[in-house]
């Protein structure tokens, strides 16, 4: 045994020092270039074309209708783009290492003790990856976070279960006054009624247990907390007029997955006309005919809130019945 190990050991030596370990060397630098610009090639395809579309979002809501949100969603798509070129690229190397050096008879491929190149790729590449998306996740969120002294618009979103109360406020904080109000019933949804081009600030409050205020295209979503804190955010300007469904993303008791709301977005004018109408004592649903909108929402419908009748009897049988 000792005889024969001796024998392979120089076989190995002999091997490296062939002339055409040289030829294999370069053949195998072309190879990771090869790699490496392929890499870059699919980075170049993938950011010319609408890859969120092409691929659903990669999980990410589509059809933001803010500033906000379409800068949430870009820092999305590229993080993902990011992923999948560090992906296909080490993906190659390790395909590469299995073809590369896969064992041919007894010969043993070249030996090294260290490769310097290779560590400072393995130890600086990550911190570089790390750093680049975290400066962009610090500016994006900066940038979702901040609000302005004197929005155009300011709501106060209250909620309580199982619905929601929007006040229309002449100001900002709790000393505020409101100058009109839409709240929701178990028999009618509530509806936002909100301007395009127009700074608007959200100030939540609950009256009860925590809820989440949440309208899907708009990206964001925040904690509603009853007492005293008063949790806020703003957004620059809606950009696009429509009927929107709002919900409640925090489980709250047994109705929650029933707490809906609509967002409606409007023209300033219209906006306005709302507005004007409300003050003038109409009703929500007298208010949104007045500017040619539907009365009562469309995106969701109210909940059957069962509350007259037993949940786990039959139909027939009197309530509180039961063994």
């Amino acid at each position: 045994m000792v005889a024969r190990s001796s024998e392979v050991r120089p076989s190995a030596v002999r091997h490296n020092a062939s002339p055409g370990a040289g030829r294999r060397r370069r053949r195998g630098a072309g190879r990771v270039a090869g790699l490496g610009l392929g890499a870059v090639a699919l980075l170049v395809t993938l950011t010319g074309c609408d890859v969120g579309g092409a691929f659903g979002g990669f999980g990410w809501p589509q059809g933001g209708i803010t500033p906000e949100s379409r800068r949430m969603y870009d820092l999305w798509i590229a993080s993902c783009i990011a992923a999948l070129a560090v992906g296909v690229f080490v993906w190659g190397l390790i395909f590469w290492c299995v073809v590369r050096y896969r064992k041919r008879g007894n010969e043993l491929p070249v030996q090294t003790r260290y490769n310097l190149p290779m560590e400072f790729l393995y130890t600086i590449a990550p911190i570089l990856v790390v750093s680049v998306l975290f400066y962009y996740t610090a500016v994006v969120q900066t940038d979702v976070n901040k609000e302005s002294a004197n929005p155009d618009v300011t709501v106060e979103v209250v909620a309580f279960k199982w619905n929601w109360q929007f006040n229309y406020r002449d100001g900002q904080g709790e000393d505020a006054n409101t100058v009109a109000s839409v709240l929701g019933t178990s028999e009618v949804i509530p509806v936002l009624v909100l301007p395009t081009e127009r700074s608007i600030r959200f100030e939540e409050t609950s009256r009860d247990v925590i809820h989440s205020f949440w309208v899907p295209e708009l990206l964001f979503k925040r904690d509603v907390f009853p007492g005293k804190i008063r949790n806020s955010f703003e957004v620059s300007e809606l950009l696009q007029e429509g009927a929107y469904v709002g919900r409640c993303a925090e489980l709250c008791g047994s109705y929650h997955a029933f707490m809906n709301f609509e967002l409606r977005v409007v023209s300033p004018e219209r906006y306005e006309q709302f507005l004007a109408a409300k003050q003038d004592g109409r009703s929500t649903q007298e208010a949104l005919q007045a500017i040619g909108e539907e009365p009562l929402a469309t995106t969701t419908k109210p909940f059957d809130t069962r509350r007259t009748a037993s949940n786990f009897n039959p139909d027939n049988a009197p309530a509180g019945a039961g063994s």
